[in-house]
């Protein structure tokens, strides 16, 4: 599920979206008071998603929104339970696209994310990452579970988040239970981001499937943020459905102690494959607003 939730300061480059429009701002000052300016950022974003091939006709069960509210904001949200998980996530996300911009927000994503959350009356759970731009080029992020984030500059991760996890594959997550996690068992990060850099958001579907080298090699060949998003959901859905790839969801799973029958082992097999799941990712390039 796609909430856009449109502003000017925004550009947005999926398909399904019309670019904003730029407005430019005349400041009259003293000439004593002329400082050099450091440029408003803001964020282009592309977006693609692909469903578990079993969720199709309900488009799976993650869900995301972008919002060109300041800087820009992005989020992405995964369904875990429930009779039709998707109605949990699809609802949380919505509710973060209507109160984005709401003053006891404050512009920060453990608020958000907060209001979001309680606001949500659909039964189930997920996971939820947001990212906020600040004009000035902070980075604000709140993660609750196994959602992730990675930021690229000059061709090289200089940051990814960490996935919260009970234990292997129970992710942290909000739940529409008393007895599960909030906001205040988020991770939160902030970092000064440039011109140029790229964020690479997404589901566990994502980065279940594909490792970091790869994400790089996407993103450094394909400069426009539709298509990079594009090839990479595709990438992770062929290897979600190889099941002799060694996939960064099976090289977990055998190191935390998760593998074949011994009998299998004498037979000099292991376990391989991906994670068939959906797959929702978001790139973002930081621009000059």
């Amino acid at each position: 599920m796609i909430v856009p939730h449109s502003r000017p300061s925004l550009l947005l480059s999926h398909p399904n979206f019309r670019n904003s429009g730029r407005v430019d701002f005349l400041c009259r000052c003293a000439p004593s008071e002329v400082q050099p300016l450091r440029p408003e950022l803001s964020l282009s974003v592309g977006i693609h998603a692909i469903p578990h091939p079993d969720k199709v006709e309900k488009g799976g069960e993650d869900a995301l929104f972008v919002s060109s509210y300041r800087g820009g904001v992005i989020a992405v949200a995964d369904a875990e339970q429930d009779v039709d998980p998707s109605l949990f996530s699809k609802e949380l996300m919505a509710n973060a696209s209507r109160l984005v911009d709401n003053e006891d927000v404050r512009y920060d994503p453990g608020f958000l994310i907060d209001k979001a959350h309680t606001a949500t009356t659909s039964r189930g759970s997920a996971t939820i990452i947001v990212a906020m731009l600040e004009e000035v080029g902070i980075l604000k992020i709140g993660n609750v579970g196994d959602c992730g984030l990675k930021l690229l500059r000059e061709g090289q991760i200089i940051f990814s988040t960490t996935p919260q996890e009970h234990y292997f594959d129970c992710p942290y997550q909000l739940s529409s239970e008393g007895s599960a996690q909030t906001y205040l068992d988020a991770s939160f990060n902030i970092m000064e981001v440039k011109k140029g850099d790229v964020i690479v958001m997404g589901s566990d579907g994502l980065f279940d499937n594909v490792f970091d080298h790869e994400i790089v090699s996407v993103v450094t060949k394909h400069t426009d943020v539709s298509e990079s998003s594009r090839l990479l959901a595709e990438v992770a859905s062929n290897h979600s459905r190889d099941p002799g790839f060694e996939s960064p969801y099976a090289l977990e799973a055998r190191a935390k102690g998760f593998d074949v029958p011994l009998w299998k082992k004498a037979l000099g097999m292991k376990l391989t494959g991906g994670k068939l799941d959906d797959v929702t990712v978001i790139v973002a390039k930081i621009v000059s607003s």
